[in-house]
């Protein structure tokens, strides 16, 4: 959906994969979500193409006009043998927040690159300590620390959890209505995609919460305030300098190049990532633009300069590594923008920028390099 213009309209379409009945359909255009619906008489159609295909071993996955797409998902497994439908569709209700998160201009990149959205805040060893103890003194494994859906810290047994509910949990509270406390069941689509889990949610201050994912126990009742207090009060004000992290994710004062306007640092190999447009937002292009020029990027070197699977290795100097693997790429966007993207991969961290157009293209691979040097302590 990256390639879509920023007035194009998507709608996400749910189907039973046995009667074709349609389960839901979310809308948005321009990167937020809309009332728009398709007609039935669409709906229909498309759902006679899909069984038309089906038999033909073909699988119809998005239809497109000039400025509409229709992106088509076929019930899993799980949800092909209903017995009920419009409990189903009373019940799937729920994941409507974080469906339409999906679909709009997000903030978070993690749905495209697989990796979590972290932010690095300025006193993080203070607060992994403290993260661990109190997941000690409540006997749950899996805590974390979120700030706007992006992981501040978080205990060894969150990040033990596979892909993509790694990804799917912080995106989740982050795409839901500020409460100061919850109890929500969660499903793991790897962990556990047939009992649920509960994911607790408590709110130390706006946008920045504590989460933990448990069984029976502990109850919601068991985290009181005073427990809470024990454990935070004394952190207060480094509490509050994560609250700009959620769109900075970099601490306050980091030496970032002037010619910066966005990075995404990515660790391959621990799936954790970082992802800024902060830095000098009075320029242009805007926010909301550089999200789109980095998403796009991304997808352009992940998919043709540094797959996933690289194919044949090679030994050298420094271990094996994939033959002919490019270390750098870098783009320039025109005419009349003249903003320049580079991608820099070094080990196990990859590393994209998008650059103003005064800086020298000649220097961009020094500056990545500079940059990612400058980036790996953090990450």
């Amino acid at each position: 959906m990256g390639e879509e213009g920023s007035g194009d309209t998507v709608h996400l379409l749910c189907l039973a994969a046995s009667s074709g009945v349609p389960l839901f359909c979310r809308s948005s255009r321009g990167g937020a979500p809309t009332r728009q619906q398709l007609p039935f008489s669409v709906i229909g159609s498309l759902n006679g193409v899909h069984m038309f295909g089906q038999n033909l071993d073909v699988q119809l996955n998005s239809a497109r006009t000039e400025d509409t797409t229709v992106v088509l998902i076929v019930g899993l497994e799980e949800l092909t043998n209903i017995r009920n439908v419009e409990r189903l569709k009373k019940e799937l209700r729920a994941s409507y927040r974080l469906i339409d998160s999906f679909l709009g201009d997000s903030e978070l990149i993690g749905d495209l690159t697989q990796c979590v959205d972290c932010v690095i805040p300025p006193e993080g060893s203070l607060l992994q300590e403290t993260l661990s103890g109190f997941a000690e003194a409540t006997g749950t494994a899996f805590v974390s620390l979120l700030v706007s859906g992006r992981v501040v810290a978080a205990t060894e047994g969150w990040w033990r959890l596979g892909m993509p509910e790694a990804v799917l949990l912080p995106w989740l509270v982050g795409s839901l209505p500020p409460q100061a406390a919850r109890d929500y069941p969660v499903y793991l689509p790897h962990g556990s995609p047939t009992v649920p889990h509960r994911l607790l949610t408590l709110t130390l201050l706006p946008s920045l919460e504590l989460c933990l994912l448990c069984g029976p126990r502990p109850s919601l009742s068991q985290l009181n305030p005073q427990l809470l207090e024990r454990w935070w009060l004394p952190l207060l004000d480094p509490l509050r300098g994560c609250l700009a992290l959620g769109p900075r994710a970099l601490p306050d004062g980091f030496p970032l190049h002037a010619d910066i306007l966005g990075l995404l640092l990515l660790h391959l190999e621990l799936k954790r990532c970082v992802f800024t447009v902060e830095p000098l937002r009075d320029k242009e292009p805007s926010p909301e633009q550089r999200r789109r020029l980095l998403r796009n990027f991304y997808t352009l070197v992940a998919t043709t300069h540094f797959p996933s699977d690289p194919g044949p290795t090679e030994k050298t100097e420094d271990g094996v590594r994939p033959a002919q693997m490019p270390r750098a790429c870098y783009l320039v966007l025109g005419p009349g923008t003249g903003w320049q993207l580079v991608a820099l991969q070094l080990g196990l961290r990859l590393l994209l920028l998008l650059l103003s157009p005064q800086s020298p293209t000649h220097g961009l691979r020094s500056l990545a390099t500079h940059t990612l040097h400058s980036l790996t302590p953090l990450l």
